[in-house]
């Protein structure tokens, strides 16, 4: 695989700042270093999240988590719990966690600009009671995520505003997208089935597997 090339690339944090300059000490000092009031309550509204881990050798990743809004419990000013529902069982984040424990998280409300970063460390943990706190429809997770918050800040909208996110009317068509299962089949280069063999168990899934 051929690595682009480019004429210009930044390679130091002067080179970068003479570009952008400094943020301003507002930027700088809204970072804090726990979950206040803030932060809980946009949490406890947020029903979807983002996030990133990366293994021993620094490769990268980012994953979605999503349940009822709050479905991240706040422990305490410096501690958060995310359940791990079941998934494919890839486990990318968890065995990036056992390696490098550091996390980023972004929290995200349905309409609402800002978000909420969050950094830290993560802990794989199956404390019982924790666990039987995030049960839904009678079922517990087997795992859950516990972050060590270093840091925490709200991020402006300007993303959102740009990308016009939360306006339907800007939407592309699901349709003008090929579905998971072609995409599946494609990527996999799965020969033993058929696309709505690959449908139906995606289906089933989502039925039935979310919990």
């Amino acid at each position: 695989m051929g690595v682009q090339s480019f004429e210009k690339v930044i390679g130091t944090e002067a080179e970068l700042r003479s570009v952008l300059g400094w943020p301003s000490e507002r930027a700088v000092r809204k970072a804090i270093t726990s979950l206040d009031i803030h932060c809980r309550n946009f949490i406890s509204k947020s029903p979807f999240l983002l996030l990133s881990t990366a293994d021993a050798a620094g490769k990268a990743d980012v994953s979605p988590k999503g349940d009822r809004p709050g479905f991240v419990m706040v422990l305490d000013d410096h501690t958060l719990l995310i359940p791990d529902r079941p998934g494919n069982r890839r486990a990318d984040s968890l065995t990036n966690i056992l390696q490098n424990p550091h996390a980023g998280l972004l929290f995200l409300v349905p309409g609402k600009g800002e978000t909420l970063r969050v950094n830290g460390t993560a802990r794989i943990v199956r404390d019982e009671g924790l666990l039987a706190r995030m049960e839904v429809d009678g079922k517990a997770p087997t795992l859950a995520i516990a972050v060590d918050v270093e840091q925490a800040y709200i991020h402006c909208a300007k993303a959102m505003i740009r990308s016009s996110l939360w306006k339907p009317g800007t939407w592309s068509a699901p349709e003008d997208l090929p579905s998971i299962a072609q995409v599946l089949m494609d990527h996999a280069r799965l020969t033993d089935c058929t696309v709505e063999e690959v449908e139906e168990s995606v289906k089933l899934a989502y039925e039935k597997a979310l919990y």
